[in-house]
């Protein structure tokens, strides 16, 4: 009899090292030069490492050293000896598999019939030993009770070791572990991350989602994640290459036989058509706990392809999912979990890189410099630096500059495939999308970009989604778009290769050089969607006469810091986005911008009046931006009725604005600051989407306009160091304003009643030389008070003696500063002690001042700077009473 064993569910380490596939070890003679060298022979023969004991005699003692081997072995098939040690592995969570050769089970199991006979001789023997005996005898119960492959007289021997090759090479491939990568370098990071996730001690059916670009390394992270787990399931199988096996119904039925098979290990089990898989898979994997791994998954269909609806596992079952695509994994909704794989940082990049460029090597010196282009160049990616560091293998610094130089403009071919596998899986518009941000966008506000694709009919809401869950883009905090720099030069390989060799048949240029070409020497066609033209100094070009004319469904057109010599005559009415500062000449006569989504021409030399004719409506235009436009005096009717930035800063010449401008409903920032001519504003305002409204140095603006009541959502209003002689009383109806900034206002002589109403406002700035600031000021909020107010700045009121308003704390109960520097006052009442969270006061300059009866415990920094008057020692003592007090900064001339 013999025992074929090997390491069963828990105890396998993912990192255990065998020393031999296969443990062989027979004493009797009978076997040792038939059955068992022939076994032999074929186990060496098929390439399995193979030890084999063939000079252990009988009655001799195996060695500790001859149990080490047996224990550092995947496979035993041992004699009656090693028995004993088998079975106690075997309570360990050993699989075994007894060998029953010409002996029946039932004769083992029970010691009887010539099995029984030769266990009585060896009894005899062994006499002085009876508790050797008695364990053998308990081990071969145990194991004659186990099921076993068995050998009789009258069988073909060679068909009985084919069987039990096939045995051993089932068992070796399930403990076989897969090839994670040559150089793994920052995959045991992300591995040991997602162990944790997937949760291997729970219950629970978990599905994990390891999703991030191309390249990442989510195939690679996912391998060395099943081999650290594999052994604590019942059955395993990792599907690799989901999306392009299941392009076709017999790939799909394909995947379905390979996750049987690898499950069940039945050979026969018939799969004619999906339905039946499906159903086949939900049947008889139900009862088992498994892990899986699908590979490279694109589309939900994929998953019920293999999965059903996933809710058909058996308790502690793990499913993960590698995926591009981030919204898929969201579709499976809480049972599964997910992981965005990130670059590598640039210490595990060059360790990456140097393996394969100097084959594991460290970096030499003299290639450190271009070794670290090749990181910034790479980004973290780790497919472009095992590619890169491959192909400069060997080669000279010559080389590796050279080869730099043709991957800055070129992306190396392999990268590129893999990368544009996202790309291929996009709808039209989708593609159109990602271009335009890989060659004009990246690092564009959101909404502007989407505004702009809107009106390309791009369908810009639903593709930048799709764009963000394939890790194509990102959006940051501050709502702008980014990708990585070769996800960038794959998008604009994509173009180049549209048409290398003639620059006017690719739909986008964005190269200074290529640009330059098609304007100034009339190559350019109709299929140009966009052109950008960009020059980091200031440089004066002669373009072409009809450059423009040949490419009339251009939508893109980016000038920055280009000066031409003559006037356009001709611009596409199709441009969406216009963008070119510094402009000297009109724009041409014929061109409407009815189409405009948005025009940016600061410090150009524009006519308003002939750019926006009184007969047309500008539907798409949204923003304009005209700041520093000297030639500006007027500013005509605008129908633009989707308007909703108008950015006119620095309009030194600006005069008048036009009455149509107050009734924009959907005009959302509006900013004149610094237009020191400016004189009429509309007399109305009903600007119902108004956020933010500037009129900084406006100093010949004398009259604010009224507010109409449904100005709700104004925020922001700033008109410092202007020329507003009184603000109307229908400020009052600014309900949702949280700033109000009158610094400066030499004309301004009094504030109406109804700021009371303004129960927002977090932050008022109201100091000026002439404003004539008493409690009277402030005796209308009896009753309401300021319930928002943080910051209250009433600097330069020289008028300000007393602060009677503050004896009424309960109207500033959210007060955290105060400013009170260059005042006329004289005592800082005791009432301001009761302000709960006044932190900062500010009382610098302020030469009137004696003295300081009380300071709230809240208090942190006071700044007394030249208070020459102020008694030290009382500020000290108020000080000192501030128990949380921080910091406290005091003038040398007190």
């Amino acid at each position: 009899m013999a025992l074929l064993t090997h390491e069963g569910s828990s105890l396998i380490s993912s990192t255990h090292q065998w020393n031999y596939d296969v443990f062989l070890s027979f004493r009797g003679e009978d076997t040792r030069y038939g059955f068992m060298s022939h076994l032999y022979q074929v186990l060496c023969d098929k390439g399995f490492n193979t030890f084999i004991d063939d000079n252990l005699q009988k009655g001799e003692e195996i060695s500790a050293e001859l149990l080490k081997t047996i224990e550092s072995s995947m496979i035993l098939i041992i004699c009656l000896d090693e028995l004993v040690k088998i079975l106690e592995c075997k309570n360990n969570c050993k699989l075994v598999l007894p060998i029953f050769y010409k002996v029946d089970p039932s004769e083992v199991r029970k010691q009887e019939g010539k099995f029984g006979i030769a266990l009585a001789k060896h009894e005899e023997k062994l006499n002085s030993n009876m508790s050797k005996v008695q364990r053998w005898r308990v081990a071969l119960n145990e194991a004659g009770s186990l099921s076993g492959l068995h050998y009789r007289d009258g069988n073909l021997e060679s068909k009985f070791i084919q069987g039990i090759m096939e045995k051993i090479s089932s068992t070796k491939l399930k403990c076989t572990r897969l090839f994670v990568a040559k150089y793994p370098v920052g995959v045991d990071t992300h591995a040991k991350a997602i162990e944790m996730l997937v949760d291997i001690e729970s219950t629970d059916f978990r599905i994990v989602g390891i999703h991030g670009l191309g390249g990442i390394g989510k195939t690679t992270i996912a391998k060395a994640v099943y081999n650290r787990i594999v052994d604590h399931f019942e059955r395993s199988c990792f599907l690799e290459n989901v999306k392009e096996k299941s392009r076709t119904i017999d790939g799909i039925i394909q995947l379905q036989k390979t996750l049987l098979y690898e499950i069940l290990e039945d050979k026969d089990l018939k799969v004619d058509n999906i339905s039946k898989g499906i159903n086949v898979i939900k049947e008889r994997l139900c009862c088992k706990r498994i892990l899986l791994i699908l590979d490279d998954v694109d589309k939900l269909k994929q998953i019920e392809n293999l999965l059903g609806k996933c809710n058909w596992f058996a308790s502690g079952s793990k499913v993960i999912i590698t995926t591009r695509d981030e919204h898929l994994l969201t579709i499976l909704g809480k049972v599964c979990t997910t992981y965005k794989v990130k670059e590598l940082d640039k210490h595990e990049a060059l360790q990456l890189f140097e393996k394969h460029a100097f084959l594991g090597n460290k970096l030499e010196k003299d290639y450190y410099e271009l070794a670290n282009q090749v990181i910034n160049y790479a980004k973290g990616l780790p497919l472009a630096l095992v590619i890169i560091g491959s192909d400069l293998c060997g080669r000279s610094k010559l080389e590796w500059k050279s080869a730099l130089d043709k991957y800055e403009k070129i992306l190396n071919e392999d990268i590129q495939e893999i990368l544009k596998i996202s790309y291929d899986g996009l709808e039209g518009t989708e593609q159109d999308i990602f271009l335009d941000i890989a060659c004009f966008f990246k690092g564009w506000h959101k909404d502007l970009v989407v505004n702009i694709l809107d009106a390309c009919e791009s369908y810009p809401n639903s593709g930048i989604s799709r764009l963000v869950n394939k890790s194509l883009i990102t959006i940051d905090q501050h709502d702008t778009f980014s990708m990585h720099d070769l996800i960038q030069q794959m998008g604009k390989e994509i173009v180049r290769r549209e048409s290398p060799q003639i620059l006017g048949k690719r739909s986008r240029l964005w190269h200074y050089k290529d640009a330059h070409e098609i304007l100034t020497e009339n190559k350019g066609s109709n299929k140009i969607r966009g052109i950008m033209l960009y020059s980091p100094k200031p440089v004066t070009v002669r373009f072409h006469n009809e450059s423009f004319q040949r490419m009339e469904n251009l939508k893109f057109l980016i000038v920055y810091n280009i000066n031409i010599c003559e006037a356009l005559k001709y611009l596409p009415n199709e441009l969406r986005f216009l963008q070119w500062g510094n402009y000297p000449f009109p724009l041409p006569s014929k061109y409407c911008p009815q189409k405009l989504v948005a025009l940016e021409m600061p410090g150009s030399h524009i006519k308003l009046e002939k750019l926006f004719k009184q007969d047309f409506r500008f539907e798409n235009l949204k923003r304009i931006n005209l700041k520093s436009c000297e030639f500006i005096k007027r500013l005509p009717k605008l129908c633009t009725p989707n308007l909703e930035i108008l950015d006119l800063f620095g309009c030194v010449n600006l005069v008048e604005i036009h009455e149509s401008v107050g009734f924009l409903d959907k005009l959302k920032t509006w900013s004149l600051s610094y237009c020191e001519r400016l004189k009429i504003l509309p007399s109305n305002l009903m600007l119902k989407s108004l956020n933010s409204f500037d009129l900084v140095r406006c100093s010949k603006l004398e009259k604010f306009p009224n507010i109409h009541p449904e100005m709700k959502c104004l925020r922001d209003l700033d008109v410092q160091e202007s020329g507003i002689r009184e603000l109307p009383s229908s400020i009052g109806y600014l309900g949702g304003l949280t700033k109000l900034c009158l610094l400066y206002c030499p004309n301004l002589r009094v504030l109406p009643d109804t700021i009371y109403k303004l129960q927002q406002l977090q932050d008022l700035s109201i100091p000026t030389t002439r404003l004539r600031l008493t409690c009277n000021s402030f005796d209308s909020i009896s009753g309401y008070g300021f319930l928002m107010m943080e910051h209250l700045d009433l600097e330069h009121c020289l008028n300000l003696n007393k602060l009677d308003f503050l004896m009424q704390p309960d109207y500033f109960p959210a007060l955290k500063s105060i400013s009170l520097s260059r005042t006329g006052i004289i005592t800082i009442p005791e009432s301001i002690g009761r302000f709960p969270r006044l932190g900062s006061l500010s009382i610098q300059n302020c030469k009137q001042l004696r003295e300081i009866l009380c300071l709230p415990k809240s208090i942190k920094c006071v700044d007394a700077t030249d208070c020459f008057k102020l008694d030290l020692r009382s500020l000290l003592s108020q000080v000192c009473l501030s128990t949380y007090k921080q910091f406290c900064y005091f003038p040398k001339k007190i």
